[in-house]
């Protein structure tokens, strides 16, 4: 008897740890677009606490869609609480990006912006596509 209640309580352990290791849900992120630049195939999840730092993920590709200009591209992506993060594309090319961003003095992500934007360099300011807002 004793075995079995072992056996049961390590069964239940188990199936309680399997379902948190569950994958997470993937929800699609619409093609972002600004003169020169583009973010395409993205996808973004939100990780629970306690996997991959809560944080926010996405992915996709950003692609240099003006390549005679001679600018850089680049996406941007922020978090609740903190500044933008940047991610530099290259020129005359498409890069592919799959990313975490997360605050560390918080359990989980529940709030994040992402956008595209193309570097016009110094003298110009750059521009930037609608900024998208995700929520868990």
């Amino acid at each position: 008897m004793r075995k079995l209640a072992v056996g049961v309580l390590a069964g239940g352990i188990f199936a309680l740890s399997a379902g948190t290791a569950v994958a997470v849900s993937w929800h699609t992120i619409p093609t972002l677009t600004t003169g020169g630049a583009a973010f395409t195939a993205g996808k973004y999840a939100f990780w629970p606490s306690g996997q991959n730092h809560g944080a926010f993920e996405w992915k996709g590709n950003l692609k240099d869609a003006d390549p005679a200009d001679g600018h850089n591209v680049y996406v941007q992506v922020r978090v609740e609480g903190y500044d933008w993060s940047r991610y530099n594309g290259k020129q005359r090319s498409t890069v592919s990006f799959d990313e975490l961003n997360w605050d560390g003095a918080a359990q989980y992500t529940d709030d994040a912006y992402i956008r595209v934007c193309r570097d016009k360099g110094s003298l110009n300011p750059d521009n930037c596509s609608p900024t998208k807002h995700y929520q868990k």
